[in-house]
């Protein structure tokens, strides 16, 4: 009767991530137009830290945008390789590229965060697109943000590029960023609502206007954050803004990471300010492991027991559900879907080391800062 009783927990947990994602998927991929008569100019604006090898190809993908009038404005964040030559490269080429030196940062600052509000200041526009360096933007992408952005009336709109993978682990954890948004946020309570609790966005690609930026506080907002998909969206919302998120697969790419040790640090780096909190931690890991990884141990363990066996063959089915939505729809590895339960006790795993490392006071380094 225990194997049931566990089969039926995991089958409910399975049902609560199925459900969400089933109801989340439309509403997230939206059809994406633009208005060819509108005019609009753009500041894109490029924090780069040690970009040497990819801010050529993000600053000429967001110079080829179409329909758009676009200046691009990269900040040098005390960068120790050759990122400044390349951008002063394409600012000799391009009148439409400005290069500017980042000020040291200051304490209590993230890097990050310090030069988007530096870049900020520098904007010629009143719309403006914060991006990080790994983005590489389609020519119609800025276009259709904006018309989404109007049409819609977010105040502060992000849209999740296609994540390109390499390395297994990267296949493994980077598509649980997908994962947990649809299974766990409700889209629709979102978008009518300006709740702090349903803050959520990606950091790789932001659209506001100057006058709600500066009304949601700036940059300084979150002046210590490192986890501006997040904070950011709270901080519009907490002043009374509406964000929104949406699937940007078909508007950019980014390859955040290279390797499986960059994929534990980035995840590391800022997961305490995501599920990696005493609030959080624990009803994340029974969503999780008991939608995806339980199943599993039932089935091992209650093979003989027919009706629990059954129950968790359903759980199983359903738990890996989303995760094959998530491969189908935003063209992620299927070793994704075949090591879904792996990559569950990985991810969660990670979540519970950052909460360790906090509650002793180490906090990671990224990109040579702590």
């Amino acid at each position: 009767m225990i194997w049931l009783t566990i089969a039926i927990i995991a089958l409910v947990l399975s049902l609560i991530a199925v459900g969400n994602c089933w109801a989340n998927l439309p509403q997230f991929i939206v059809d994406l137009t633009h208005d060819e008569s509108a005019s609009t100019s753009v500041s894109v604006l490029i924090p780069a830290r040690d970009e040497e090898a990819g801010i050529h190809a993000s600053v000429t993908a967001a110079l080829a945008s179409e329909n758009i009038d676009v200046e691009v404005i990269v900040m040098d964040d005390q960068s120790t390789d050759r990122t400044a030559e390349v951008v002063k490269n394409l600012v000799d080429v391009d009148p439409r590229v400005r290069y500017a030196q980042g000020k040291p940062l200051p304490d209590r600052w993230n890097g990050k965060q310090h030069a988007c509000y530096q870049l900020s200041l520098l904007a010629s526009n009143d719309r403006l697109v914060f991006m990080d360096a790994d983005v590489r933007l389609e020519p119609d992408a800025i276009a259709k943000l904006v018309t989404y952005q109007d049409t819609h009336q977010a105040k502060l709109l992000s849209a999740f590029p296609h994540q390109e993978t390499g390395t297994w682990l990267e296949k493994w954890i980077i598509p649980m960023m997908y994962y947990i948004l649809l299974c766990y946020l409700p889209m629709g309570r979102m978008r009518r609502s300006t709740s702090p609790a349903f803050a959520s966005g990606c950091g790789q690609l932001f659209v506001t206007r100057k006058s709600d930026y500066e009304l949601a506080g700036t940059h300084r907002a979150i002046r210590g954050s490192r986890h501006d998909g997040i904070k950011l969206p709270r901080a519009y919302r907490e002043a009374g803004l509406s964000t929104d998120v949406i699937d940007g697969t078909n508007l950019a790419k980014c390859r955040m990471y290279r390797n499986a040790r960059e994929v534990v640090r980035g995840a590391l780096k800022n997961a305490t300010e995501g599920i990696a909190s005493t609030r959080l931690i624990v009803p994340f890991s029974v969503l999780l492991i008991g939608g995806s990884v339980l199943p599993l141990i039932v089935m091992s363990s209650a093979a003989l027991n027919r009706p629990a066996f059954l129950v968790a063959s359903a759980a199983a089915f359903l738990g890996h559900l989303p995760r094959a939505w998530v491969c189908k729809n935003f063209r992620q590895s299927g070793w994704g879907l075949v090591f879904h339960s792996a990559s569950v006790l990985v991810f969660v795993g990670l979540q519970w080391l950052a909460l360790l490392q906090s509650w002793v006071g180490v906090r990671v380094k990224w990109r040579g800062r702590d």
